[in-house]
């Protein structure tokens, strides 16, 4: 699953005291690496192709003042240290501070249709509910593997919306747009646990909205366009983490229908189906407090939510059932301790013992009676029926969402060719589109065939 949230300007303290240490409480005048060492978190790093044009290093160490000046005030990490050397060499105040900033200046971008100007973007990636289980109950070594696979993942989505998604904007009202010039500057950070105190390995990718053009000038990202395509991201996400984990462990997976009549969701087979709702206690509260949303906004908008708006209700309710979080400090051994105590008093620990060996075992199963074949004129149909049914009228992203979670389907965690995702909407699209131009939004003519 991948979620987002906008950072900006007055966020910034926030992320500073909470995100960055666990999405924790960050004790005033504590220095961010004890706080993060006291929450039993790892420190932030840095990552994106983007980050050589300011010097810094993929793998580097987020430290508080360079998150505070890029991600909080659009500046580069190192501001302090070059306005130092510029004001050192006499240079002026003014153009000394000019020559930190990225772009536009903040005050600048402000105006009376922007109340406050994007400078990040926090993508969260989580793991699949069976994957947080395992991840929590099975042995330090299968543990670190599934770290792994997440790690993975995560930096393979993110290098495709580099590649594919992100773009630069300038001129007047954005009109003028290209692909980044380096790439995206992202600082990243891995927590361990739910709101809830439960098992939840989740990464939050904050995004810096600072790019170069191509000319070499520094400007924004095109926030849109990300967040237009996050759930096609989301889906590559997960189709790159079922591949890493049954790579990795010889897992499989299957589908389970979470709401009946909706598109079902891929977990690791053999897996104690019970401590999905362990686990999912947070996600448990979401769903109570979700009908309410649903039914507030068909009442004023006359229709069911679609995709997009479904996932927006989905964030409102994990929102206004969020509880506080915990202030008393665990290592991650120590959570693990109290999730295997806590699993085993209300499933045994025959469940628990034999969580590894019993996915093994399901894997062979589900290897003897799946064929892990894709047949793109197949799932060309299947991928624009299924979209046309929920959407009607559709882009491009959400073909593309809809052929990956295909593939996760029929492939169960085998690999897929690369682009066998872009064959299958091209396909899709030279057989059921309207030719383009006909309309703005591409539809088919007539659904296709099932």
């Amino acid at each position: 699953m991948l979620s987002e949230a906008k950072l900006g300007p007055g966020g910034w303290p926030y992320y500073c005291n909470g995100v960055m240490v666990g999405d924790g409480q960050r004790p005033a005048g504590k220095a961010l690496r004890a706080a993060q060492d006291e929450a039993g978190v790892p420190p932030g790093f840095w990552t994106g192709r983007g980050l050589a044009a300011l010097g810094l290093t993929a793998g580097g160490e987020v430290t508080e003042g360079q998150a505070e000046l890029l991600l909080g005030e659009g500046r580069h990490p190192d501001a302090d240290r070059i306005e130092s050397e510029l004001l050192g060499a006499g240079g002026d105040p003014v153009k000394a501070r000019r020559a930190t900033v990225l772009g536009r200046p903040i005050e600048h971008i402000k105006g009376p249709h922007i109340e406050s100007p994007w400078l990040a973007m926090d993508l969260v990636f989580r793991a699949p509910s069976t994957a947080q289980s395992a991840w929590a109950l099975v042995d330090d070594a299968i543990r670190r593997v599934l770290e792994l696979c997440q790690d993975i993942a995560r930096d393979k989505t993110l290098a495709r919306m580099e590649e594919s998604v992100a773009q630069i904007r300038w001129g007047s009202d954005g009109k003028d747009r290209a692909p980044v010039k380096d790439g995206l500057i992202i600082a990243v950070f891995r927590h361990y646990e739910s709101r809830a105190g439960k098992p939840l390995l989740h990464d939050h990718a904050v995004v810096s909205v600072k790019a170069r053009r191509p000319d070499g000038k520094w400007g924004n990202v095109s926030t849109a366009d990300i967040l237009d395509n996050i759930v096609a991201a989301g889906t590559l996400y997960t189709l790159y983490f079922m591949e890493e984990v049954s790579a990795r462990l010889g897992w499989a997976w299957e589908p389970r229908e979470v709401t009946p009549g909706k598109r079902p969701v891929m977990e690791i087979a053999g897996i104690d189906q019970r401590l999905i709702g362990w686990q999912s206690t947070r996600r448990q509260q979401i769903a109570d407090a979700l009908p309410v949303l649903v039914a507030d906004y068909e009442a004023r908008q006359g229709h069911p939510p679609g995709e997009r708006a479904a996932y927006t209700l989905d964030q409102q309710s994990a929102d206004r059932t969020r509880p506080p979080k915990r202030r008393v400090t665990r290592s991650l051994s120590e959570l693990r301790e109290r999730w295997r105590a806590s699993a085993i008093r209300a499933f045994g620990a025959c469940v628990v013992d034999r969580l590894a060996e019993r996915a093994r075992a399901a894997a062979a199963a589900v290897w003897a009676r799946v064929r892990p074949v894709v047949d793109v004129a197949l799932a060309a149909v299947d991928t624009v029926a299924v979209v046309y049914v929920m959407r009607g009228a559709f882009k491009h992203r959400h073909l593309l969402a809809e052929a990956r979670r295909h593939l996760s389907y029929v492939l169960r965690g085998r690999p897929h060719q690369p682009g066998l995702d872009e064959q299958i909407v091209q396909a899709a699209i030279d057989d059921y589109a309207r030719p383009a131009g006909r309309r703005s939004t591409s539809g088919p003519a007539s659904p296709p065939p099932r």
